[in-house]
């Protein structure tokens, strides 16, 4: 996810009252940040969070480059990320299988030889090793059921946060670590590892009617471990290179869309692509081919609007991941601008947010764009609906609905599709377009950030939305109908969305939310003694730029 026009603004802001040095010792302390009266927050967590944003500082912690200010940088990072296996290895892409070690396998992920990034003593994999990974599962192992799940923008700093938060100790400082549920899951062979996400280049201009790129790559991606570590916890030598701006090695550092693309096609493709190579061809991901080659049944789902980057690369393509609308029709196997006369079949099941984000704006959609919601038009939305659509309707549509459950309204959709062998098409979210954020200690109520205002909801917001997990087990009734087997994406964007906005109460507890999602995943396996077909990969398109200082210091009061 990129900066949006606020958060850019924050960040200008931020560096100008911040010092230009990089020595925490030369820095000059921020002004304060006057925030207006609201309700304290009570929880510990919470409480330090909005003392930080008011005070532009914090001992404990900070986001960026300078330590004296808590917010210097709200966007991505070139850190290494954790892969979490289940049912499955993924020693084979680590250390001697690493691609970083083989000169003509790297030139080949990049097509060109990325500078600084060979390295005889490699030991981390590229994120493109968990589509293999998948496929291998599919192909070679017999895997029928098989789930990749992203937490957006969740690096081991976030996982390291939201452990400590919940064991209530600092139990690690290094390695897997131990208190979420997918890094103690002990049920089933399980892995570790931890992947490159650099993407082949960095965004430049596009015609989306033309599905062009107007200008020429000039930043290229890579990877060099002498700035940004060999491993995930270590810290970086140049506080700089991880956000592009090292004067050694500039490396591109990635977006969600081209992250997205290496982990469901496992290409490297431009920033802003959504699976296309760099050349802007389209590339088959794992949903596709599994739907064409094994006949499986294929779903995503994720807590933000359903064709935002990540839910999008499990099946769209497009040379813009802002052109929300195109990217819904790829999903639900309408035409779109990238795919006019020969739709793909769509996606089985398709639950995410977006209701209520209505625009009079094309931005970023081309000619095609209809006024109304960003991300599903009405009019494709009837196109789908098995109840408006004269009988050619192929999902059984849930959206939020004044004054009854989002669970409920779901859950009976869900059973009406599984029970038809229909499909399932679900459209929630709050305002801006995502699910209610949950907090570290689980209420809801979001604390100040660099958005410089906390979003509120109404009971009605928690109400008419399901929560991700719910979500989850949703997608898996409808998807086990098919005995052929099933692929599933389920994405807690909300981490991204929280880290964004330098809030680490919010980024813990979307932490949580995945988790729970997590849990019923596993649970459902269990249920059905069917570890030996299936995978699980708990894993995050990127990082962000977290320094955590005192970890003690997360541990609730």
């Amino acid at each position: 996810m990129r900066f949006s026009t606020a958060l850019f603004i924050a960040f200008l802001v931020s560096s100008l009252l911040a010092s230009p040095t990089k020595s925490a010792a030369q820095d000059k302390r921020p002004a304060p940040l006057t925030i207006p009266p609201k309700e304290v927050a009570t929880d510990s967590v919470a409480r330090k969070q909005e003392t930080a944003i008011q005070e532009r500082t914090a001992s404990w912690g900070y986001w960026g480059t300078r330590p004296s200010s808590y917010s210097s940088w709200t966007n991505h990072s070139n850190r290494l990320i954790p892969v979490y296996v289940f049912g499955g290895s993924f020693a084979p892409y680590m250390n001697e299988g690493s691609v970083y070690r083989d000169s003509a396998k790297l030139e080949q992920l990049y097509s060109r030889m990325p500078a600084n990034t060979l390295r005889a003593d490699a030991p981390y994999a590229d994120q493109t090793d968990v589509y293999r990974l998948q496929r291998k599962a599919i192909e070679q192992q017999g895997k029928k059921y098989v789930f990749l799940v992203v937490f957006d923008g969740m690096d081991w700093q976030s996982t390291q946060a939201a452990a400590i938060y919940k064991t209530g100790r600092v139990a690690y400082t290094e390695g897997k670590g131990n208190g979420l549920i997918f890094q103690d899951y002990d049920r089933c062979p399980s892995d570790y590892g931890y992947v490159v996400t650099a993407p082949y280049g960095d965004e430049v201009e596009t015609d989306v009617d033309a599905q062009q790129n107007t200008r020429p790559v000039t930043k290229f991606g890579g990877f060099d471990s002498r700035f940004a570590g060999s491993a995930p916890w270590q810290t970086e030598t140049d506080i700089d290179y991880p956000i592009g701006r090292s004067k050694i090695s500039p490396h591109a550092y990635t977006d969600s869309s081209s992250s997205a693309t290496s982990l469901t096609a496992g290409v490297k493709t431009i920033n802003g692509a959504v699976n296309l190579d760099h050349n802007l061809k389209p590339v088959e991901t794992i949903a596709q081919w599994v739907q064409r080659e094994k006949g499986f049944a294929v779903g995503a789902v994720t807590s933000v609007p359903i064709s935002h980057a990540t839910p999008a690369a499990a099946y769209a393509a497009n040379v813009s991941r802002d052109d929300y609308q195109d990217l819904t029709r790829d999903m639900l196997g309408l035409p779109s601008v990238a795919r006019k006369t020969n739709p793909s079949p769509g996606l089985d099941v398709v639950i995410g947010c977006g209701y209520g984000e209505n625009t009079e704006s094309p931005k970023g959609q081309g000619e095609n764009f209809i006024p109304g919601n960003r991300y599903l038009t009405d009019e494709d939305r009837m196109k789908v609906d098995v109840n408006t659509a004269g009988g050619s309707g192929k999902y059984f549509v849930a959206q939020r609905t004044s004054g009854l459950s989002g669970a409920k309204v779901l859950t009976d959709a869900a059973k009406s599709a599984a029970q038809n062998k229909k499909r399932l098409l679900g459209f929630f979210g709050a305002k801006t377009g995502h699910l209610p954020f949950q907090t570290a200690n689980g209420d809801f109520k979001p604390v100040v950030d660099m958005k410089e205002k906390a979003e509120i909801y109404t009971k009605a917001d928690i109400d008419e939305n399901p929560t991700l997990a719910e979500m989850t087990e949703a997608a898996i009734e409808v998807l086990q109908v098919d005995e052929q087997g099933f692929w599933l994406m389920v994405e807690a964007g909300d981490v991204d969305w929280a880290n964004h906005a330098n809030n680490i109460d919010s980024s813990i507890g979307a932490v949580f939310s995945g988790e729970a999602a997590v849990e019923k995943i596993f649970r459902w396996i269990e249920s059905r003694n069917a570890w030996d077909q299936s995978l699980v990969v708990v894993t995050s398109d990127h990082g962000h730029y977290f320094h955590l200082l005192e970890p003690e210091a997360l541990i609730a009061e």
